[in-house]
């Protein structure tokens, strides 16, 4: 009675009381200690104890594991197997997975099925979920799913964690998959298998996908706690519906800070920092909920996207000053983003001489970036020194160098960029963009001829080409990083990835049809000036979500105002 109500103290003084004391007494007294993390009693007791059984072994072995001391619980094990006639049961057998799957070690865990095999506990489901456990956390994922597949009788936490597995090592169609097969099983998945779905659409934007679970989660009659609702209003601003983001937020009793924060960065996002920074006000005056420094993080890249420089500083300065948090990288990195954008480059530099903390790839990514839109190249080489410094592998630094010395007429110091990505063997990342048409997805890269239906795209282009002229369209070759005719740069400019997806889903689809794409890297200024033509001449709303955001085409104009 006193262990389970904590009272340690009192059930000491008992137990020392006591004149005969039976192994039931000294076993309660050790597992209360080992779960209240005071493993250094739990231990003395432990070896003072004139007899032990699996109960015994299992609560000190589970303490450490629980404690984050794998290693002391496979010491443990190891002198555990050596007892005469030890076999232990499932509970032990299960506490030593969980401590080769926190340490992690492979081998260790292999040693331990072994034993399981041999002794013949290996037809116990808890055993099973154990193994595929230590095995998922060991980094063996194909082992994981022979031991999945082997059980017999699969709850729902273990079907989560073996889909869960899937996401985590990348290999997201495979946990999908294995989520689709869940439905047809006939278990029913919990808020958290809901979640890691719901995660899993976001990061590949497979809002499809993710409304056909938000659909499944209503048809079942469940109603999304806030962990799951959490999550599909993530899922939604990823994928830039923010209507159905906002919808799911507004059907939450009480939303959490991830809802807070995933609605206000799916604004900034999305080109409304005015809706962003009105849920923001929202949420400091619900009481509630406080802001923490990812919150700030949609807040000030709100401020970013729409050049509210004063106000972003106000924000910026409010951190510390009025929320009593400690700045991070992210904050700098967004507020000289702010900065840089609108070219107050002096308060940048001397926010950046000001820091506690050293900048990080993500700052001089951002001063960078600034640089590159206001055509400041002193400062720019100074910026992607340091990126060079911190990341000599990233294509993306000198890409952006290149197009700012291109920018400038500088072809020779083009072609020394060049020939320092030849001599260290970096490669620029293709530019690739998908789009969905029918529940398929169709990848283009730039000049892409290998489509089913590349004459027709092609041909398409080449007569809204024409037609874009006509009304006014000027290319913008600035960038184009090679020396070489106007007309050939207008060329290499015409079959961009992103032109391709949305050519190939205007003559997919049907009038009216709004079309979305995505880019794995950020939109140029020739496409990002040619989508707005686009979008009037063809009367379609055509959204792009490039590396950095969303960009709402509508009617000749974008949502970013032509300020990204």
């Amino acid at each position: 009675m006193y262990v389970k109500c904590d009272g340690m103290e009192d059930a000491k003084n008992l137990f020392d009381e006591m004149g005969r004391r039976d192994l039931c007494s000294w076993n309660v007294l050790v597992s209360g200690y080992a779960r209240l993390g005071l493993l250094q009693e739990a231990r003395k007791l432990f070896d003072e104890m004139p007899d032990r059984d699996n109960f015994t072994w299992t609560a000190m072995v589970s303490g450490y594991v629980r404690y984050d001391r794998p290693n002391e619980a496979l010491d443990l094990c190891r002198m555990m197997s050596r007892c005469q006639n030890w076999q232990g049961n499932k509970f032990t057998v299960s506490s030593a997975l969980a401590a080769a799957a926190a340490i992690p070690c492979l081998r260790i865990g292999k040693e331990i099925h072994g034993h399981i095999m041999r002794t013949g506990l290996e037809s116990d489901q808890v055993v099973w979920s154990s193994l595929s456990d230590m095995y998922g956390k060991c980094g063996s994922i194909e082992e994981a799913r022979h031991i999945f597949d082997r059980m017999v009788d699969r709850d729902v936490v273990t079907w989560t964690t073996m889909i869960g597995r899937y996401f985590e090592d990348g290999r997201r169609d495979e946990g999908l998959h294995l989520f689709k097969d869940l439905i047809k099983s006939g278990t029913r998945p919990n808020e958290f298998t809901f979640a890691g779905v719901l995660n899993a659409c976001s990061d590949v934007t497979a809002e499809q996908l993710g409304r056909q679970v938000h659909g499944y989660i209503t048809r079942v009659g469940s109603t999304p706690s806030s962990f799951a609702a959490s999550a599909l209003v993530h899922m939604y601003s990823k994928c830039g519906s923010m209507v159905n983001a906002e919808r799911v937020f507004k059907g939450m009793l009480q939303p959490d800070l991830v809802s807070w924060t995933s609605l206000i960065a799916g604004y900034a996002q999305n080109g409304k920092p005015n809706e962003a920074l009105h849920y923001f006000e929202l949420l400091l005056n619900s009481g509630k909920v406080h802001p923490d420094h990812i919150t700030f993080v949609g807040v000030l890249s709100a401020c970013a996207h729409a050049g509210l420089v004063d106000k972003g500083l106000q924000y910026f300065y409010s951190i510390k000053d009025k929320h009593g948090l400690t700045y991070t990288t992210d904050h700098y990195a967004c507020i000289i983003d702010l900065l840089a954008r609108c070219g107050r480059f002096e308060e940048a530099k001397r926010i950046i001489s000001g820091m506690p903390i050293k900048p990080d790839k993500f700052l001089w990514a951002s001063l960078l970036g600034g640089c590159r839109i206001h055509k400041n190249v002193e400062l720019a080489e100074k910026a992607a020194e340091a990126l060079f410094e911190i990341e000599p592998e990233n294509p993306a630094t000198y890409v952006t160098m290149a197009n700012i010395y291109a920018t400038a007429g500088k072809w020779a110091e083009v072609a020394k960029i060049r020939t320092i990505m030849d001599d260290r063997g970096v490669v620029k990342k293709p530019g690739k963009s998908w789009i969905e048409v029918k529940r398929k997805t169709h990848v283009f890269l730039v000049g892409d001829k290998s489509h089913p239906k590349s004459k027709q795209i092609h041909e398409f282009l080449g007569e809204l080409s024409r037609r874009m002229k006509e009304e006014g369209f000027v290319p913008d070759t600035n960038s184009v990083l090679h020396d070489v005719e106007e007309e050939q740069k207008e060329q290499n400019l015409s079959y961009h990835s992103e032109k391709l997806a949305i050519a190939y889903g205007v003559i997919s689809t049907a009038a009216g049809t709004p079309i979305k794409v995505f880019k794995n890297l950020r939109t140029c200024v020739d496409c990002h000036t040619a989508i707005k033509f686009i979008s009037k001449i063809v009367d379609r709303k055509i959204v792009v979500r490039d590396s950095a955001r969303f960009h709402c085409f509508e009617n000749g104009s974008c949502s970013c105002r032509d300020y990204w």
